[in-house]
């Protein structure tokens, strides 16, 4: 399993979140605390928005922890948007196009989970991908599937019935197929403006996944400095320290929407 962060808010240096809290996501990568792979090696990747509304994005299949180019470039870019993942492969080959985020446009994707007995649906699960959209796949991934089978189903216009759309119609696929292993995923996805997440599982074991908001004012002895304020938003596969008045859960079955450093959080269950 993957581990990832999203960050929308005033504009701050992305190596204030990526390396340095005591549990940032760099150190994720080498030893994420709340993950059934600790290490998450497989690649990694960013995504964010500056002066243009088409994101940047920067991937590698380099381990996160090793890569001396992200270190600087995660000092020097200061983003109000932006998504860093990674990557415990499930399976599929460890290359730059299977590494998160997945660009579209404007939007950004990301995934922790997999689609259960992903061999067996693939087929299934790409023919059901538009054409139009299917010119855009690059790499393997059932997260990357996903992301273009969703914007097929309307993720551009509203984004929490595409999300169910695409889950009820992957977990019909993996039924007819007679797959048992279980349908697990924490993902999110941008246009630049706002922030929406998903926290679902067909077993009821979902990866993790946390919130929070206020003011980042930096870092101090590894602990995030957050003030109170809507200044902005986080959400991520585990808290970057251990003060856990800063961190909200995403309960299992959830779907999330931030705005102008707003949360809101409702039921989500697609399948009844």
């Amino acid at each position: 399993m993957c581990r990832w962060l999203a960050y929308a808010g005033i504009p701050i240096a992305m190596d204030t979140l990526l390396f340095q809290p005591c549990n940032s996501l760099i150190r994720q990568s080498l030893s994420a605390q709340r993950s059934v792979a600790p290490t998450n090696g497989d690649g990694f990747g960013l995504g964010w928005y500056g002066d243009l509304a088409r994101p940047g994005l920067y991937r590698d299949t380099m381990p996160a922890w090793s890569d001396a180019n992200l270190r600087s470039l995660a000092e020097q870019i200061r983003s109000p948007l932006f998504f860093a993942h990674v990557r415990a492969s499930t399976g599929t080959a460890t290359s730059r196009l299977n590494c998160h985020p997945f660009r579209y446009g404007d939007w950004l994707f990301m995934h922790n989970g997999q689609i259960g007995g992903w061999p067996a649906v693939r087929q299934d699960v790409e023919g059901m991908i538009r054409k139009d959209l299917y010119r855009h796949r690059e790499g393997s991934t059932d997260s990357e599937a996903f992301f273009y089978l969703a914007l097929g189903n309307g993720l551009m216009e509203d984004p929490a019935s595409a999300f169910a759309l695409t889950v009820a119609q992957v977990v019909g696929k993996m039924r007819r197929e007679g797959v048992r292993e279980p349908f697990r995923m924490t993902a999110a996805c941008t246009d630049g403006k706002r922030l929406y997440a998903v926290r679902w599982s067909c077993d009821g074991r979902s990866p993790s996944l946390f919130w929070t908001q206020g003011h980042v004012d930096g870092c101090r002895d590894g602990r995030v400095c957050l003030e109170d304020g809507d200044d902005a938003v986080m959400v991520l596969s585990e808290p970057l320290d251990e003060d856990a008045s800063h961190w909200n859960e995403v309960a299992e079955g959830s779907f999330l929407v931030a705005e102008n450093g707003r949360v809101a959080v409702r039921s989500f269950n697609p399948i009844g």
